[in-house]
């Protein structure tokens, strides 16, 4: 059984509600269909129930009529999601009815129900750019406790199952932060390691990677990488961490037993946290191409609650596969 087969297994012992704002985009709605057909998860989609049904039809879709629908136009909640933007947003001078344009705007509504408790996650992005998907996200759920900076992590599954667990590697930031301080850097690394268990469902061993590895060489980038994994050891003690490592250390157990002797990471990591998004863009790139590794993501981590933003080229499968994710995200949040 693969990877994302045990995810949608898992998705589905949970149940979680996951919100589809886009509608009326073609792929969500046969992706909507699947997930319901397959009870991978609950879902809720934003639009008039009369006119994403017709659609449904037109389509040959037989399960939409087991979502749930909302109206951003007219439904029970609606003054109650706009005293939460005004209070949320008092600071910033929000007005009432600059909130009552926004919360029938879906990827604000969908924001706020997961803010209200109402749903447990959301996926968009299929026909809305990444700034439009995750604004309303940073405004209204904002960051988890603890955690100031939203990153995202690639699930790497590599044919040699020698690497990592079993050949499963999870890199971050990919996606999202292009330099991180040492703080921030502390941060990803511990919600990387959330997102290896809750995902990818294993126990994570950490790996800082940096061009040195433990005083090989010195600079300032290295101390950074250095700094950043004390501030992730106080922020999670009981997190299996090392660093600065370099890649090979990381990941190959005789080079990693050559250069780092006696770290329980060198040589056994299966989460490697890469010090900028350049490195770490770059990195799964040419993993994927180089190696023919399959790249599950970006899965974006740090937020309050799941919310994650989708390619606008991505496929029916890869909504589905998101959405499974984003529900497993839910569950162990």
């Amino acid at each position: 059984m693969d990877l994302l087969e045990k995810i949608k297994i898992s998705a589905k012992q949970h149940s979680k509600r996951i919100v589809l704002p886009e509608s009326f985009e073609e792929r969500t709605l046969k992706a909507a269909d699947v997930l319901l057909g397959e009870k991978i998860a609950k879902i809720i989609l934003i639009g008039n129930r009369p006119e994403i049904e017709e659609e449904a039809k037109k389509l040959g879709l037989s399960n939409i009529s087991a979502a749930e629908i909302v109206n951003p136009a007219d439904h029970p909640n609606k003054e109650k999601y706009i005293d939460m933007m005004v209070e949320i947003r008092k600071k910033k001078g929000l007005t009432r009815e600059e909130a009552g344009k926004l919360i029938e705007n879906p990827l604000y509504l969908s924001t706020l129900m997961i803010k209200a408790g109402d749903a447990d996650g959301e996926v968009a992005g299929a026909m809305n750019a990444t700034g439009d998907v995750l604004r309303p996200a940073f405004q209204y759920v904002k960051t988890m406790p603890g955690i100031t900076v939203v990153s995202g992590a690639f699930i790497m599954i590599l044919k040699n199952g020698g690497y990592g667990e079993d050949g499963m590697l999870v890199f971050a930031d990919c996606a999202v932060h292009p330099d991180p301080n040492e703080k921030e850097l502390a941060e990803i690394a511990v919600a990387t390691a959330r997102t290896a268990k809750a995902i990818a469902g294993f126990e994570p061993r950490v790996a800082m990677l940096s061009f040195s590895t433990k005083g090989s060489a010195k600079h300032e980038m290295v101390d950074k990488v250095i700094n950043a994994t004390r501030i992730a050891k106080e922020m999670a003690p009981d997190l299996k961490i090392d660093g600065e490592l370099q890649a090979d250390a990381a990941i190959v157990e005789k080079v990693g037993n050559s250069k780092a002797p006696g770290s329980e990471i060198a040589g056994k990591a299966n989460v490697l946290i890469f010090p900028s998004l350049e490195s770490g863009n770059i990195a799964y790139k040419l993993v994927q191409r180089l190696a023919g590794a399959e790249a599950i993501g970006p899965v974006l981590q740090g937020m309050a609650a799941p919310i994650n933003d989708l390619s606008r080229g991505c496929s029916v499968s890869d909504i589905v596969n998101l959405a499974a994710i984003t529900a497993n995200q839910a569950a162990n949040s």
